[in-house]
């Protein structure tokens, strides 16, 4: 089966900084640990700490304006894109291009706060989900991070909450299928025990 990119996007506030030696940068924190976004109303998402550690040590980051690929702002092998994992979360750092007109044009964006959101773009590797009092949480545990992105519209794009809905309702199946299975097994046991 063919793993579909994912993004997971937070409601953050990125901050712009100038240095004295003339460069610019946006920076914030990409991705926050341990926190519920709701994926659609009684289902939400939330990433583990550990989820980002491979990433971080094999993968070669590209920070992204609104997932464009087209649109690179930054880059770990570059060292334009300094990436570190704090308690929070993921923190980032972007070196502005200012010779790059677009990229002026997104720091000064952020800078008056019209832009404020930012995501990440990865593969699930490994998740758990857990269904309780009518509340589905999935937890990413390892995710592929190809990119992180500063974000117009931090929300999920409408076909990737379908394509959640259809994974939520196939996971409700096999559980379903389990507790049958279970439950069959019991009641073979009770035949026996009255024959």
């Amino acid at each position: 089966m063919t793993k579909e990119l994912r993004r997971a996007f937070f409601k953050n506030n990125l901050s712009v900084r100038s240095e004295e030696n003339g460069e610019k940068y946006i920076e914030g924190h990409f991705v926050v640990f341990n926190t519920e976004t709701e994926l659609w109303p009684g289902c939400f998402e939330k990433i583990a700490p550990e989820a980002l550690d491979n990433s971080l040590i094999n993968n070669d980051i590209r920070c992204l304006f609104n997932h464009n690929h087209d649109f690179v702002l930054g880059r770990k092998s570059c060292k334009t894109l300094e990436l570190k994992k704090d308690e929070k979360g993921l923190w980032a750092r972007a070196l502005i291009n200012q010779e790059d007109s677009s990229a002026m044009n997104v720091y000064a964006k952020v800078q008056r706060g019209d832009i404020t959101g930012c995501s990440f773009g990865f593969y699930p590797i490994d998740e758990d989900y857990e269904q309780k009092d009518g509340k589905t949480v999935w937890t990413v545990k390892e995710a592929d991070v190809v990119e992180i992105s500063v974000c117009t519209f931090p929300a999920y794009e409408q076909t990737e909450i379908a394509a959640r809905k259809k994974q939520q309702e196939a996971n409700v199946e096999r559980e379903i299928k389990v507790k049958k299975e279970n439950l069959r097994k019991k009641l073979e046991g009770i035949t026996c025990l009255d024959n």
